[in-house]
């Protein structure tokens, strides 16, 4: 699997489970393209459990405490 980026990934993701959804595979095309999925799925946990880490790095106090902080989008509020 040559996928670099987050984007690309979910976008594969999104494009299997449509054609799954669709209903229209074979059963081997269809465990092919679930295992595709896993595959994208895994993929993108990966890069959003690093980018996590990335914030919690940014959002650590200058004497070493951590701070975790909540948020939320918009449209939650």
């Amino acid at each position: 699997m040559a996928v670099e980026k987050f984007e690309t990934a979910l976008k594969k993701l999104e494009e299997v489970v449509k054609r799954l959804e669709g209903g229209e595979l074979s059963l081997d095309e269809s465990l092919k393209a679930f295992e595709d999925g896993v595959k994208m799925a895994a993929f993108c946990t990966k890069k959003l459990d690093e980018a996590e880490k990335k914030v919690e790095i940014l959002l650590k106090k200058k004497d070493g405490s951590f701070a975790k902080e909540d948020f939320t989008l918009d449209d939650e509020r």
